[in-house]
């Protein structure tokens, strides 16, 4: 796994070296856990992998199609209240299906 990944698999996080992983990364990892808990967790990746190939195909980009799927606009824009997962609404990832491009 390259370095400054973070992969969450079922509720479980890996990456390669842990010491860039602080609260704030974390949070972003348990908002991914809530969308694959409301998915039951293998419609979350085939769904995933679904919204990635069809952003690469609208945006051109690996990591601009990244961005983009709904579900990391949610844990990135998120990712820094701390106070979101215990007021978050089911399948609100939702949301974030046709906002505007989110460019990092």
């Amino acid at each position: 796994m390259p370095e400054g990944i973070c992969l969450n698999l079922f509720g479980t996080y890996w990456t390669r070296s842990a010491h860039w992983i602080d609260k704030y990364v974390i949070n972003h990892e348990k908002i991914h856990t809530a969308q694959q808990r409301e998915l039951l967790f293998v419609p979350f990746y085939i769904l995933y992998l679904f919204e990635w190939a069809v952003r690469l195909l609208q945006y051109r980009n690996f990591k601009e199609a990244y961005y983009n799927i709904s579900f990391e606009r949610e844990a990135y824009a998120y990712g820094h209240n701390l106070n979101y997962l215990p007021h978050r609404r089911h399948y609100a990832w939702l949301r974030h299906l046709r906002k505007g491009n989110t460019t990092r």
